[in-house]
């Protein structure tokens, strides 16, 4: 994550400082001791800013009112009195000094998650282009895929979308995210199994054949 510290403070400073080169998932963009010195190109960049509120020249809270997409905040203060206003701020977390660094990794790892969650979901979003319309799904929400000649057919609850693909193609793209290919003509998603008997996979009302030389790594990935 991209840390940005607003902090007028030195002692302070170098707190943070060393918190976040010892924390492997953070980079220190830069330390500023006021809002007004920090490059607008550095704040867009920035994942989290640690904020202090007391300033000079611009309060630590009216210069995040300032900004139209600010980053995750962190409120760093030794006064308590700035808390309702600062979770009014949409605040994450609000460290009051001196805090431990037990207590700062509880504070980065929070953000760390909403972080994660965010990109994740941004990376199962899909555009399929098919008959001149552009469909935007979920991969979570693909039941499974068929190969069919040089094409393949992607079949959710909803519609079936065949566009110009190859299986092996899907098969790369999807692996992330709990695919499986269990015959040389289906990749199915392993949420939607409701069950498996013999060589046959059910599937929301479809059966579909497990292939000889897929079923060793199939049912290896079930365990």
């Amino acid at each position: 994550m991209r840390c940005i510290i607003l902090e007028d403070e030195k002692a302070a400073q170098e707190i943070l400082e060393g918190f976040l080169q010892k924390t492997p998932f953070t980079i220190h963009l830069g330390t500023y001791e006021s809002g007004l010195d920090i490059p607008p190109e550095e704040i867009q960049s920035a994942d989290v800013l640690f904020l202090d509120v007391q300033l000079p020249e611009l309060n630590g809270l009216q210069f995040v009112k300032t900004l139209t997409h600010p980053p995750k905040i962190i409120v760093t203060t030794a006064f308590t009195d700035y808390a309702v206003e600062a979770f009014e701020e949409a605040v994450v977390d609000y460290l009051v000094k001196p805090f431990s660094y037990e207590r700062f990794f509880k504070a980065v790892t929070r953000i760390r998650t909403q972080l994660l969650k965010r990109q994740n979901k941004k990376n199962q979003q899909l555009f399929l282009y098919a008959d001149k319309t552009i469909y935007s799904i979920v991969a979570q929400d693909i039941l499974y895929i068929k190969a069919e000649v040089d094409y393949v057919n992607i079949v959710t609850s909803e519609r079936e979308i065949l566009i110009l693909d190859s299986l092996r193609h899907w098969n790369e793209k999807l692996q992330d995210f709990g695919f499986v290919q269990i015959h040389r003509s289906y990749l199915i998603n392993m949420q939607h199994i409701s069950k498996v008997y013999g060589n046959q996979v059910f599937i929301s009302g479809a059966v579909l054949p497990i292939g000889k030389t897929f079923k060793e790594g199939f049912l290896a990935k079930m365990h």
